[in-house]
């Protein structure tokens, strides 16, 4: 039976129309963020399907066979698979659709890899650096003045960069910090007496502490501010941080490998130890290759900073506020933190990598909360209703005399403790002007790392007094007098650089 032309015209548009309905109800799905519950709504919402109707001119028969989409359980099970797949065949883009937020330059993955690689390396240096030193014959004392030493030589790095860095372009001061890094690892593996390690300690990239406090963090600040703006910026702060804390995390577990090796290949152990830092060097290697992929500097000028000007009062405050809280936490590093549980504990080196891994992974994940909790509540609110109680876990930790409660307040304290990172770096970029940016980064960060490297020699000596809950303490105290005062300086000051929607 043949069938009119226009009846197969209109056949044709009402197949053209229902094509048109289904892909409209599918278009949120695909622009943005899947959602399971919401697709299944639109498929089966009855105005929808009344006005495929009156579209289509006719009702839409039911399925006898429905399709796996049908169902929120099988339309999750599709896009999990989908996910797997594309990861899977696609890995590279995977990475940097998770490292990097919407609104960021792609250029900058390299650095954000490079930034993880140095994370995962001083996760298991902190752990191991004070059994490396013992293993050598070194006291506590000398423990605490060579975490001192490194801390003191990244300060100093730091202000020189500051100073004089806008000679040379960031990139290139990147490529020297990486072979820096390099010879750190090497020369540190090649050293056994006190003076040598004390040398490398202070002219190298070696970092006893759970943050990045390298020469490293402006420059990557910098590249980091230049990649985003507004809520991306701090997103990729975020993501930065993130980074950090997760492969920090696998780093602190990494610190087992020693004895591992030792069980089965039977080398001593100190050859074990020395094989990890040369391993720190060979990652350095691997950083400077990474640096190498960012984009290459323009031959300009050089330009000299822009000094501080309207805002050079809230920026002293910040400066020296942010001291007290960073000689604070050099009281309590992860190295003389690790100390403390060999002391007070005798916990093994194998047990000491677990904990750290598992608070490292607590701190990574109160970093991914950090921009949300700040859209919520604020930026100076997150830097301080989640620092108390971090505090006072610590101080806490002090007096328990049983092993598993003292962890239990340690994790409980890193799942807030570094909450504010990224919230402290967006709020100083949100209080002064985007002129004096880039002087008040570095005007805060010299002073923060200055008073850092004081306090290890002091935590130290404390430690070796047999006094091992003083530096607790004394950092939880300390730590909440620094947040009841910035609350109290900044609680109605109003933000200058308001993130863009």
């Amino acid at each position: 039976m043949d069938v009119p032309p226009e009846s197969r015209l209109s056949d044709c548009t009402c197949a053209s129309r229902r094509i048109h309905a289904s892909r409209s109800l599918l278009r949120p799905v695909q622009a943005g963020r899947f959602n399971i519950v919401k697709h299944y709504k639109l498929r089966t919402n009855p105005k929808n399907v009344r006005a495929n109707e009156r579209l289509c001119g006719k009702k839409r028969e039911p399925q006898k066979n429905p399709t796996r989409d049908d169902h929120p359980r099988r339309a999750a099970g599709a896009f999990i698979s989908g996910f797997a797949h594309q990861a899977w065949s696609n890995p590279v883009h995977s990475v940097r659709r998770w490292l990097l937020p919407i609104g960021t330059h792609p250029d900058i993955l390299p650095l954000l890899i490079a930034r993880a690689l140095r994370a995962f390396a001083d996760g298991y240096v902190a752990v191991l650096l004070p059994v490396y030193l013992i293993a050598l014959g070194l006291g506590t004392w000398e423990v605490g003045v060579l975490a001192t030493a490194t801390l003191l030589g990244s300060a100093l790095a730091t202000l020189a960069i500051g100073a004089w860095g806008y000679r040379v372009h960031d990139g290139r001061l990147l490529l020297g910090a990486a072979l820096l890094m390099c010879g750190t690892g090497l020369a540190f593996a090649a050293s056994s007496t006190f003076w040598p390690l004390l040398l490398v300690a202070f002219a190298g990239t070696l970092n006893p502490s759970s943050g990045d406090v390298s020469l490293f963090l402006p420059l990557e600040h910098a590249r980091i501010a230049e990649a985003a703006d507004g809520d991306a910026r701090t997103a990729l702060f975020a993501r930065y941080s993130l980074t950090g804390s997760l492969l920090s995390a696998f780093g602190a577990l990494a610190a087992a490998l020693p004895g591992l090796l030792t069980a089965w290949t039977g080398i001593p152990h100190l050859e074990a130890l020395r094989s990890m830092f040369v391993l720190y060097g060979c990652i350095g290697f691997a950083v400077w290759m990474l640096y190498r992929r960012l984009p290459r500097p323009h031959e300009e000028a050089p330009k000299p900073p822009v000094p501080l000007g309207p805002s050079r009062k809230i920026v002293v405050r910040l400066a020296m506020l942010f001291s007290v809280d960073s000689f604070a936490g050099g009281l309590v590093v992860n190295a003389l933190l690790a100390l403390w549980l060999f002391q007070r504990f005798g916990m093994s080196v194998a047990s000491a990598g677990q904990f750290f891994f598992w608070s490292g992974l607590c701190s990574a994940a109160s970093q991914l909360a950090a921009p949300r909790l700040a859209k919520r509540i604020g930026l100076l609110n997150t830097m301080v209703f989640t620092h108390i109680p971090a505090s006072v876990c610590l101080i806490a930790a002090a007096f328990v005399p049983n092993l598993h409660v003292a962890l239990a307040l340690l994790i409980v304290r890193s799942l807030l403790s570094q909450m504010d990172v990224p919230a402290r770096s967006a709020f100083v970029m949100a209080v002064v002007t985007p002129q004096e940016r880039a002087a008040a980064a570095s005007f805060t960060l010299v002073p923060k790392s200055l008073a850092s490297a004081a306090a290890p020699v002091i935590g130290g000596a404390l430690f070796a007094a047999g006094l091992l809950a003083i530096p607790l303490l004394a950092c939880g105290a300390l730590k909440i007098a620094y947040d009841l005062a910035i609350w109290r300086s900044f609680r109605k000051h109003r933000l200058l650089a308001v993130p863009r929607k």
